[in-house]
């Protein structure tokens, strides 16, 4: 199994507002796909796409559901970046003790939803 995670969905109920929030905190330039009565705004790696903001009817944001970490170069960029946009912080800067691998927090997004930061060592 080369890579657990096939994809995720991140919800959203003002899709231009979540793609502003996502592409200043992660500095990246997502690509924006618009069906019928979804829009999707996908994250691609390496050619691949990882996962989408989505604004489909009756998919709501939740501070309560599934937590995906987005790796990041700077966790204190990346977090100045989501509270210039509207993010908070939940869980600050926090060092991962076990074996030490890297560090992470966690955020609230533009949506209300959590999303996690992570950067190695």
């Amino acid at each position: 199994m080369k890579n657990l995670i096939a994809f995720f969905e991140i919800p959203a109920v003002d899709f231009q507002r979540a793609i502003d929030f996502y592409e200043s905190v992660l500095d990246l330039e997502l690509t924006i796909f618009e069906y019928e009565h979804e829009k999707m705004a996908c994250f691609v790696e390496d050619g691949q796409t990882m996962g989408a903001i989505a604004s489909v009817p009756d998919f709501n944001p939740s501070a309560g559901g599934v937590l995906v970490h987005f790796r990041c170069k700077s966790i204190e960029e990346s977090i100045r970046r989501a509270r210039k946009k509207g993010g908070e912080v939940v869980i600050p800067k926090t060092r991962i003790e076990s074996d030490y691998k890297g560090h992470f927090a966690v955020c609230m997004d533009s949506e209300g939803n959590r999303f996690g930061l992570y950067m190695d060592r």
